[in-house]
């Protein structure tokens, strides 16, 4: 044991896998406060929640600002295994975080490097530091097993 706290986006995995074993995309978020406390974290639940905003950055983001007590995570940081659609990164400019690191590239749904690119518009009224890639190959790895496995059935 090295004593080291886990790193967001291995626990970001784990939320994804499990998203994945209940039949979810596999898509899994953390978000980590200042002093790096976790203080958020989900998978995909819209299948089970039957509701299509349970995305697992807006369930994260939800348990944080419940954690902290307000509706806004100003100094933190968002560990997320695929690029936020534009429902999550509007999510993640109103609750002001302040970096957000995914995993895989989504070119036909994500709203942050593709699509709708909320983040780049005059309308945003705050925009985080964004680090895409991160992980990139597991999570790519992660999302084409889940599909491959659905369209086998």
């Amino acid at each position: 044991m090295s004593g080291l706290p886990p790193d967001p986006m291995d626990i970001a995995f784990a939320e994804a896998e499990q998203a994945a074993a209940r039949g979810e995309v596999p898509v899994g978020a953390v978000v980590v406060g200042p002093g790096g406390r976790v203080l958020g974290r989900a998978g995909n639940r819209t299948e089970e929640l039957s509701d299509p905003t349970a995305h697992a950055e807006i369930l994260a983001i939800r348990q944080a600002c419940a954690a902290l007590g307000g509706p806004r995570l100003p100094g933190c940081d968002l560990y997320v295994t695929l690029e936020p659609c534009a429902m999550c990164a509007a999510a993640i400019g109103f609750a002001r975080l302040r970096r957000l690191y995914f995993g895989a590239y989504d070119p036909k749904g994500g709203g942050v490097e593709h699509g709708a690119r909320v983040f780049a518009r005059a309308t945003c009224h705050h925009a985080p530091d964004v680090y895409g890639g991160i992980g990139e190959t597991r999570a790519a790895a992660l999302l084409r097993g889940f599909f491959a496995a659905l369209r086998a059935d």
